[in-house]
């Protein structure tokens, strides 16, 4: 069921289970020198000439398409497989290369001053090159009411369930200036448990998980504690303000 209870001053809360799936029919649908330019200076950069915008897609030697947005204060990347957008971290590395983080410390991109991208992922974790493969659109959170974060919270419900073969309810302590986000973190958390379910030892893993719980806070972070999955999002900081699927996974013993 879904319940929807309004309280004085700001807060809302919403509770989303799987047997709101009538609501979630739409969640298969979610899952789914210029180079140089775009990846380095201490100001935006032109990415690709038609845009105007430090935002381009790339593709790499193994065929996995995404989008590099630098035109917010953290860079962010979303392949387009997927429905979670990384919020990357640049640190400099040897021989002047930018290495893109994501939020456990662990590479993402690899930029060299030569106009080089090498994409890191759990497949490839030595690298593959990535080339520039036009304009992309910039990514960014849409505005999003109460009943928008309803259905939010029960197709990312629908989508974890259906890994878990279990049931797992969402629920939301959000504002209306933090259900962008809290709608966002949901179906990363989703994404985290799906691919959880995935792994060797998912059994061990997924019994960890009772629920979700989704909460404001000063930072971002994840914690599981008596099967219960909290994550806190901090509205002030954007996409940047809630854990990837990576850190919640490592919340939970995994690594």
């Amino acid at each position: 069921m879904i319940a929807l209870l309004t309280y004085p001053a700001r807060q809302l809360v919403a509770v989303a289970a799987f047997s709101a799936v009538c609501l979630a029919t739409s969640a298969s649908a979610l899952e789914p020198g210029a180079l140089r330019d775009s990846l380095f200076g201490g100001k935006p950069t032109v990415a690709d000439p038609r845009t105007g915008q430090p935002v381009a897609r790339y593709v790499s030697q193994e065929g996995d398409v995404f989008v590099l947005d630098r035109s917010q204060p953290r860079p962010l990347l979303k392949f387009d497989d997927n429905p979670e957008v990384w919020v990357l971290r640049p640190q400099l590395a040897p021989r002047g290369d930018v290495l893109y983080m994501n939020d456990l410390g662990e590479p993402v991109l690899r930029a060299t001053r030569l106009g080089g991208l090498t994409l890191f992922t759990n497949d490839r974790p030595g690298g593959t090159a990535a080339a520039l493969a036009g304009a992309g659109q910039n990514l960014r959170l849409a505005q999003m009411g109460p009943q928008q974060l309803l259905e939010r919270l029960a197709q990312a419900s629908a989508r974890a369930t259906r890994a878990a073969r279990r049931l797992i309810p969402f629920e939301a302590d959000a504002s209306p200036g933090s259900s962008a986000l809290t709608a966002d973190a949901a179906m990363v958390v989703a994404e985290a448990i799906i691919r959880m379910s995935k792994r060797p030892d998912s059994r061990d893993l997924l019994a960890r998980i009772g629920k979700v719980r989704l909460v404001e806070g000063r930072r971002p972070q994840a914690e599981v504690s008596r099967g219960v999955v909290q994550v806190t999002v901090s509205p002030r900081d954007g996409l940047a303000g809630r854990p990837s699927s990576e850190r919640i996974i490592a919340a939970t013993g995994g690594h």
